[in-house]
């Protein structure tokens, strides 16, 4: 084979890869495919965080009126049937189970609430000073539901996530006088 010949056989054969179009849609759809998965999912676990939140102060508003009405001291309730009545008021697409953490209790004056921060110096929730006293007739009572969403799309978590664990806390709080409802 002479070299012109050589040199015009590789002129056609550049032409037609210059003109081929097979792959680029295979090599565009790889170079987008990752960052718009990761949008995709980051937008999913979002919108699912701000659906928890919503989900929970509705459910927190919903129960939190069983102690404001003396419904929930009437039948004598515990704190563990406060937490299941929040869980079976939320969504049924949020799971509850071992996630949420409540802390109810009185003052004597709207002055006097003090609302600490129950995420220790490690990033976890600490229930250790938790407690349940939903009051008496009259009595101011807050009333606060914590829930922990595990944060799954990858890099989100060092941005969303506040506590340990790529976790982020999710937390509803109401504050009231209970009715005169007849107690104490």
């Amino acid at each position: 084979m002479t070299l012109p010949l050589a040199r015009a056989r590789l002129a056609i054969l550049a032409k037609r890869l210059g003109r081929a179009r097979g792959g680029a849609t295979a090599v565009e759809f790889a170079l987008v495919a990752a960052p718009f998965f990761f949008l995709l999912f980051a937008i999913i676990e979002v919108t699912m965080v701000f659906f928890t939140s919503t989900a929970l102060e509705n459910a927190t508003m919903e129960t939190a009126r069983k102690i404001r009405t003396g419904q929930l001291q009437s039948t004598g309730a515990s704190g563990a049937d406060f937490t299941n009545q929040v869980c079976a008021a939320m969504s049924g697409l949020i799971s509850c189970q071992g996630k949420l953490s409540v802390d109810v209790r009185t003052f004597q004056d709207f002055g006097n609430i003090n609302i600490n921060n129950p995420i220790d110096n490690q990033g976890n929730l600490d229930t250790n000073a938790f407690q349940f006293d939903p009051g008496g007739a009259g009595d101011i009572v807050l009333v606060r539901v914590f829930y922990t969403w595990k944060i799954n799309t990858p890099l989100i978590g060092s941005v969303f996530a506040n506590m340990a664990g790529n976790n982020r806390l999710i937390a509803a709080t109401a504050a009231f006088r209970n009715e005169p409802f007849g107690g104490n």
